[in-house]
């Protein structure tokens, strides 16, 4: 289990916690987003998602306690599955707020190979999580994959037993899918800091599944 206060006080911006709870409704409804953010006591954004603008003020601690609600509520199974489905949602949901950010013409896209596009989007990823959280993401590139590390994971905050970030895994698996026009690759999260290792790390191969 991660100790809680090594998170405390650490953040998204507001506009990332306000597309979080839109792509859980998108996947389980306004009504099952409220149950759960009854179950998961965060009353404050029942009435409200937080804003949608660039202030550092979305909890790490708000995002754990809706994971663990979801777990509660559906099982381990079941929240894998919506928070994968979610993290599909979040990246296509972002594009149009950081679309701008990935500063790629779609000409350029299309000329490079599938390796190429995908270590581009990897990266783009990277630099909006590390400009607007405390996730202090970095990705490094092996002959075969990209590993992505979380060094500061908001989804193991005091989680027994330590959990798998599904949504994190659910937008580099759509991230992948948007660079290659719809190919799926292969993404799998090999270690957890709830489970004591230094960072929440994902391998990504760099060839599209056939």
């Amino acid at each position: 289990m991660s100790n809680i206060d090594q998170f405390r006080g650490l953040t998204f911006m507001n506009k990332i916690g306000y597309l979080y709870y839109l792509s859980l409704e998108e996947v389980m409804g306004a009504n099952g987003v409220k149950a759960v953010l009854r179950l998961g006591n965060q009353p404050q954004y029942l009435d409200a998602y937080p804003p949608s603008d660039f202030k550092r003020a979305y909890p790490f601690e708000a995002q754990a306690a809706t994971s663990q609600a979801l777990h509660t509520m559906y099982g381990p199974r079941g929240a894998r599955g919506l928070e994968l489905r979610a993290g599909r949602v979040a990246f296509n949901l972002g594009l149009r707020e950081f679309g701008p950010l990935l500063s790629v013409s779609d000409l350029a896209m299309k000329l490079m190979p599938p390796s190429m596009k995908l270590k581009i989007i990897l990266n783009a990823v990277t630099q909006v999580f590390d400009r607007f959280t405390d996730l202090k993401p970095h990705i490094k590139e092996e002959k075969t994959e990209f590993i992505y590390h979380i060094t500061q994971c908001s989804n193991c905050i005091a989680r027994d037993p330590a959990p798998n970030f599904y949504l994190a895994r659910g937008i580099l698996e759509e991230s992948a899918a948007w660079a290659s026009g719809g190919k799926r690759f292969q993404v799998e999260q090999c270690t957890c800091m709830g489970q004591g290792a230094e960072t929440c790390a994902f391998k990504i191969g760099k060839e599209p599944l056939t």
